[in-house]
Formats: structure tokens, C-alpha cells, sequence
């Protein structure tokens, strides 16, 4: 099996990064999360739960939870990972942060 290129890896670090702050910061465990990324990786995780027809669990509880800043939609609109992402990846993630009236500018 080949390795992943090096922005697969840290952004599948990123991804745990956000699982591990959840954790810490409102001791929320996500543990269905951790387990996508484990399997299959950050980038084949943060496709599948984006273009999904809703949000996840996840999603849903970190929007109860004020914080829509830990979710692979806020993650994959940051700067870093431009690259990784196409323009209808970002439109989807922004749409469903927009939905959920996320503020950007936090």
C-alpha cells in the first residue's frame, strides 16, 4: 500500500485534532468520528459526511453545542487545505454552515 501524499496526512491530523478538542473543550466523544478517520482517513471521511444528504450526529451535536467551528465543514474551509478541496466541496461545507447561521468571522 502506497503512502498518503503529506497534505492527506496532516489534514487526517487536523481531522483528529478536531476530534481530540471536542473532547477537551466540551468533553464531547465522537466516537463514530474517530473511528471514519481511523478506517478510511481524513479526506475519504470529510467527502463522505459533507456531501451527505444531511448533517451527521456529530454535526448536530456540536451545533447544540455552539461550536460549528470543531465540524469538517469549518475545517475544510480554512486556508490550508485549499488545495485538497474543490470549489463544490467549499460551496457544500459553507452552504451547511450558512444553514446552520455559522459565524465566519469568529
Amino acid at each position: 500500500m502506497s503512502e498518503q501524499p503529506d497534505i492527506h496526512k496532516q489534514f487526517t491530523e487536523a481531522m483528529v485534532d478536531i476530534y481530540r478538542r471536542a473532547l477537551r473543550e466540551l468533553d464531547y466523544r465522537a466516537s463514530r468520528f474517530l473511528q471514519m478517520v481511523t478506517e478510511h482517513g481524513g479526506y475519504e471521511t470529510a467527502m463522505t459526511l459533507i456531501h451527505a444528504a444531511q448533517p451527521s450526529e456529530g454535526y448536530t451535536a456540536l451545533w447544540e453545542r455552539h461550536r460549528l467551528d470543531l465540524t469538517v465543514e469549518a475545517v475544510i474551509l480554512r486556508p490550508e487545505w485549499h488545495d485538497l478541496f474543490t470549489d463544490d466541496d467549499r460551496r457544500v461545507a459553507r452552504a451547511r454552515l450558512e444553514q446552520y447561521h455559522y459565524d465566519f468571522g469568529a
